[in-house]
């Protein structure tokens, strides 16, 4: 099986999973606030963050099943992120993954409203005894992917591109507050993902931090990736608006290095994250060729 193959079909689980958890923990069928959960949740996307999850949980011997539902739950959050940041107060997108953004499909109200319960049903979806029969990790998870989801994490990376954006602040933007900006908007929710399988498996110490250090690299090649589509890429192929970086103005990596020089920073959080899995040996060959289709992206 490829890699695009095994993504592909995680991700067909992965959406079957999400559809059984929004009926059984999210309004009645038929409620307008369930069709948007629904709009933001189903339908599109290659589940990375969850397929993250499964996968380094597979480095430490958990089957599949075992992880998928602690993936729901990231991918919960991710799709919150996404229906709040595509509203005219923030990054005013009209296009997701294809189709129109759940603002633009209801209206901002419901967006706000269905992005809220997205984001508690990820929590109450971590702390279900399905998701881990010990507490104790269930209370891991949840603090882990809090603290990758809030106020130290992708909500403060948001804040500041906010601030850059709508602000001008800071006036001169460096490739250090940049990096910051990105690692925590982008590489704190993948990082925690990765890290979160790791905690499924029981691992402690070294094995888990090399697997989080994994996503940090991971992170900043999928953020790199992205502005390279932006700057790049067309709409149609992508599946949202893109060139909107540049009109805008917006500092990024590839603005300040240049495409060529961002693509060779690409390429080093490619080696880096493939350095980090060298531990696992063949393993970890799926989440080598995850860091190398991620850099794809950006070509």
């Amino acid at each position: 099986m490829t890699f695009m193959q095994r993504l592909g079909a995680a991700a067909g689980l992965i959406e079957q999973r999400l559809s059984e958890l929004l009926a059984e923990c999210g309004p009645e069928k038929g409620e307008r606030l369930a069709d948007a959960m629904e709009h933001a949740l189903l339908g599109g996307g290659k589940r990375f963050r969850p397929f993250l999850v499964v996968e380094t949980a597979r480095l430490f011997d958990v089957v599949p099943d075992k992880a998928m539902d602690a993936g729901a739950a990231f991918e919960c959050v991710h799709c919150y992120s996404l229906a709040h940041d595509d509203l005219p107060a923030m990054d005013d997108d009209d296009l997701r993954r294809g189709r129109p953004t759940v603002h633009k499909a209801f209206d901002e109200w419901t967006a706000i409203l269905a992005g809220d319960a997205l984001l508690t049903l990820a929590f109450e979806i971590m702390s279900r005894q399905g998701t881990h029969p010990d507490a104790a990790v269930r209370s891991e998870l949840t603090r882990l992917l809090a603290h990758a989801a809030g106020g130290r994490g992708m909500v403060l990376g948001q804040m500041l591109d906010l601030a850059a954006d709508k602000r001008g602040e800071p006036a001169a933007p460096t490739i250090g507050h940049v990096q910051r900006l990105q690692a925590l908007k982008t590489g704190a929710l993948l990082a925690a993902a990765c890290e979160a399988g790791a905690v499924l498996g029981g691992a402690t110490g070294e094995m888990r931090a090399a697997v989080r250090r994994y996503g940090e690299h991971l992170g900043l090649a999928f953020q790199i990736a992205d502005d390279l589509l932006d700057a790049e890429g067309d709409a149609e192929t992508v599946g949202k608006a893109t060139g909107k970086d540049h009109a805008a103005g917006k500092a990024t990596l590839v603005s300040l290095l240049g495409i060529e020089a961002a693509r060779a920073r690409l390429e080093d959080a490619v080696r880096g994250a493939e350095r980090e899995l060298a531990p696992f040996g063949d393993k970890a060959a799926t989440l080598i060729e995850a860091a190398r289709f991620t850099a794809s992206r950006g070509h």
